[in-house]
Order: structure tokens, then sequence, then C-alpha cells
């Protein structure tokens, strides 16, 4: 497992349990001193405002600073090495597409800092960490697998290249949106081989471990390796361990 997965969501009750385990391990990995992360925004325009959002939430966390990466559709070589003289990367929310599109053809270079640094997604962010990711859609073969809120500004359920930090697909805001229904019908498809999928003010920890308020939901398809439309489900609370799942 690598990475803090977050489901979503934004209740301050929950801010300690879901971004406290990530903002200690930038902090360790600043050798003690007050942590740089780098906030990776895909900016629609409003980069700026939303950075502020994901800024705000980490500095009432702990001390730290957060430090703005704003890109579009390609990430300039400027945003790349911000990246890498900070101690931390928190990928932030927003498209998951997008962010999927702009990310992905820089996954090699990432994942080289992030062999030594820490890694936090938040929903598009916690997505787009698998080696191949559920970005959205909301029906395959024509039937629906989950809420059309839910799609993305996509139809067809879609799995796309991530940044390969792990090998279960993740899907996010489960309970909220529900969009387990689309991670369960990627595995019965052979679409993913497994996936987690994270409720909101939720995460899902390094080694396994799930805080906050929420259940992160193992989904495995069929250990056959054939495409059987099986698949097994199992639940997991705050204080509960995650069975070990293959890094990408």
């Amino acid at each position: 497992m690598s990475g803090h997965l977050i489901g979503g969501g934004w209740d301050p009750q929950w801010r300690d349990a879901v971004w406290g385990p990530f903002v200690a391990d930038a902090r360790d990995a600043a050798g003690g001193a007050v942590p740089r992360i780098a906030c990776a925004v895909f900016d629609e325009g409003d980069g700026s405002e939303q950075f502020r959002r994901w800024a705000d939430v980490l500095t009432a966390t702990a001390d730290c600073t957060p430090v703005p990466v704003l890109f579009t559709d390609v990430v300039p070589e400027e945003a790349l090495r911000t990246v890498e003289a900070a101690d931390a990367l928190l990928v932030c929310g927003g498209l998951t597409p997008a962010y999927a599109a702009a990310l992905a053809p820089v996954a090699d270079r990432l994942r080289v800092f992030l062999g030594t640094h820490p890694y936090a997604g938040f929903s598009a962010g916690a997505a787009i960490a698998a080696g191949r990711a559920v970005v959205g859609g909301w029906v395959l073969d024509g039937r629906p697998v989950c809420p059309e809120d839910a799609g993305e500004d996509l139809d067809e359920l879609s799995v796309v290249d991530g940044l390969g930090l792990l090998g279960p697909a993740v899907d996010v805001h489960a309970a909220q949106w529900g969009t387990l229904g689309r991670l369960v019908a990627a595995a019965a498809a052979g679409l993913v081989g497994s996936g987690v999928a994270i409720d909101e003010n939720t995460a899902l920890r390094p080694d396994g471990t799930v805080v906050g308020a929420g259940r992160v939901t193992l989904v495995r398809s069929d250990e056959s390796g054939e495409v059987s439309g099986l698949v097994s489900v199992a639940a997991f609370m705050a204080g509960q361990i995650m069975p070990g799942i293959d890094r990408g």
C-alpha cells in the first residue's frame, strides 16, 4: 500500500484523524522541521482559491507550509521542480479525468520523488493513485452502475492509466455518492482486478489502517482470473487493518 488515500469530505470533526497521519509523515520526511507540502491542484480558473481550501485544512491539522502547484492539461517543468523541492505531495480534488490526463504522463518522475517522500490523495488524488484508475462514468454496457451525478462528466465507466502507486483501483465518496456500485461493476467486468471504495471523511493509511468516520470497502474479482462476474466485498471501519494489497 502506498500513500494516504482520502475519500473526500470536509467535516472538521474528523480532520485530525484523516489528515494527521499524513502531516506527521511529512514532518518525518523533513527531519522533524516544519514540512513543505506541495499541493497539486488542477486549475479550472480558480486554482488559487481551491488551493486555499486544502492549505487551511493542512495548517489547522499541524504546523506545515502548504505550497501551491497549479497546472492545467500539461504539467509544466516548474511545477515538477516545486514538487521535488517539497517534503511531501498532496494531489487534491476536482475533475478526476482531468487530473489523470495531466499527471499520468509525468507519473514516472513523480514515483521517483515518492519513493522517499509521503503522498496523500484527496478524492480525485486518491482515485488516480492507482495503476489503473477508475476516473468516472455511470453506465457500463448501457446499464447504470452508480448515480449519473457521480459520472465526472463521463457516461461510460472509464478506467485509465494512473500514477501507479498501488495495484488496486480506488473509488471515492463511496457512501455519499453511491460509487461502490461502479467499482463492483468494474471488477465484475474485469476492468480492474481489485479496488477500494472510500467514504468521505475517511482515509486508508499506507499500512492498511482505516481512519475516520466511515468505511473502506475492499472489492476483489474472481481469483481464477476469469471474467465470471463474481466479486467479493468486505468492509473495514476505523481502527481495522485491510489485508495487504500489492503496490502498482
